[in-house]
């Protein structure tokens, strides 16, 4: 008799159906926020889907991109996302954008069960998806955020036995919504899968580049619509602004370029000085790059879950959706038993929560700078340096400093445990 065929009958549905319940109580209590059944306290996270996503959409149908409005900041895949509701033409724009957003946590959900059951692997990936999403709130479901980390799960799961798959899933992501292309950051860069891996990565990117600016104009207006972009209240960079109100600063709050930011004197050189710090975090990458000697089965999660945790922590812009990549990128590093990110993902998951009542419910104390605003987008942005640095801390002693190098043919059985 086999190992499989010993099993106990019905061991894998005893296993699976805890996670499988939870997930669908959490997503739906998220379908009756969205749906306006139940009602947080703050604005309503659904507004952006009505009004502006619809808005988009029929520009779109059109057959150009919104080039006259600055609110559309995103590559030229996003706007499959946008018209995506359209494949549902039964049901009107915003609900039919909800049911497929479920439907796409339903599929990373699905995804980390699957890999939650094979060798190497866990199911912890699948229980921290559900705790981080759940704990986002209705924003995961009202914003197109959670189909773009949908298609990056998927794209970490297949490197290791899909490498073409994944360098296309990689490019599709990337032209979604651009911080997808992060999860390159631990690809190999030697031999057949390297090979395969990138150059389906740089095929797809200029094949699905080409066709969107083929089909209509402003395809790539995204590229410069980003950079007079100034502090938004949310991010790391914006406690020094809400500390500054207390002391007479003289700025004031604005709706800009679609996101509440700060605007004032000293606002363009905290701006800039996130911009160096998101640098100098990628320079860190690059020199953690070039040092590393071994990879594991868990290095390339491991190293794209650092990566958008720095782009995140250190950028003008931390809008709630963002905690979305990182829960994602956490939920794959915890369903590889090689991964040293337990810690960082917890921290995520915290910092997740702490999201959720700094936006929407209480907002309002956000912009106004109120005490129990200001110590909440404390706490949580906090947590997005701890779980950064940890996970810096984490990334080079497993890779650099606690590592031997191990030969070709090591790497590849030890990699090869990662599909």
């Amino acid at each position: 008799m086999t190992r499989a065929s010993s099993r106990p009958p019905g061991g894998a549905v005893r296993a699976l159906a805890p996670p499988v319940a939870v997930w669908a109580a959490t997503r739906a209590v998220l379908l009756l926020c969205v749906f306006k059944v139940l009602v947080l306290p703050g604005p309503d996270v659904t507004s952006d889907i009505a009004g502006i996503y619809h808005g988009w959409s029929e520009v779109l149908r059109s057959g150009a991109f919104p080039q006259d409005d600055v609110t559309w900041q995103y590559p030229p895949a996003a706007a499959l996302a946008v018209l995506s509701p359209g494949l549902l033409p039964f049901l009107d724009y915003a609900p039919a954008f909800f049911v497929l957003a479920c439907a796409a946590d339903a599929a990373a959900f699905a995804l980390l069960l699957y890999a939650g059951r094979r060798p190497g692997k866990r199911l912890t990936g699948a229980w921290v998806w559900t705790a981080g999403v759940a704990l986002l709130g209705p924003t995961a479901y009202a914003r197109y955020d959670l189909m773009v980390t949908a298609v990056a799960v998927a794209a970490l799961f297949a490197a290791a036995r899909h490498p073409r798959v994944s360098g296309a899933l990689i490019a599709f992501g990337a032209l979604l919504k651009v911080w997808p292309v992060l999860l390159l950051a631990g690809a190999p860069l030697r031999g057949r899968r390297a090979r395969e891996l990138w150059g389906a990565a740089a095929a797809g990117a200029l094949a699905i580049t080409l066709l969107f600016v083929l089909w209509a104009p402003g395809a790539l207006d995204f590229l410069t619509s980003q950079r007079d972009r100034g502090t938004e209240v949310e991010s790391l960079g914006a406690l020094v602004f809400h500390l500054a109100r207390q002391f007479g600063w003289d700025g004031q709050v604005l709706l800009n370029y679609g996101s509440v930011e700060f605007v004032g004197p000293y606002v363009p050189l905290v701006s800039s000085l996130a911009l160096l710090l998101t640098v100098a975090a990628f320079g860190w990458l690059l020199l953690w790059r070039l040092r590393a000697r071994t990879f594991t089965s868990a290095t390339l999660a491991d190293a794209a879950f650092t990566a958008v945790l720095l782009s995140v922590t250190t950028s003008r812009v931390i809008s709630p959706q963002y905690m979305i990549w990182l829960v994602g990128a956490a939920a794959v590093c915890t369903a590889l038993r090689a991964s040293r990110m337990g810690t960082p993902a917890v921290l995520v998951l915290l910092a997740a929560g702490a999201t959720l009542l700094e936006f929407p419910v209480w907002f309002a104390d956000v912009v106004a700078s109120e005490g129990r605003g200001v110590v909440l987008l404390t706490v949580r942005n906090g947590l997005l340096v701890a779980a950064s640095l940890t996970a810096c801390r984490r990334l080079w002693r497993a890779t650099v400093t606690g590592a031997r190098p191990v030969s070709p043919a090591a790497r590849s059985r030890t990699t090869a445990t990662a599909g």
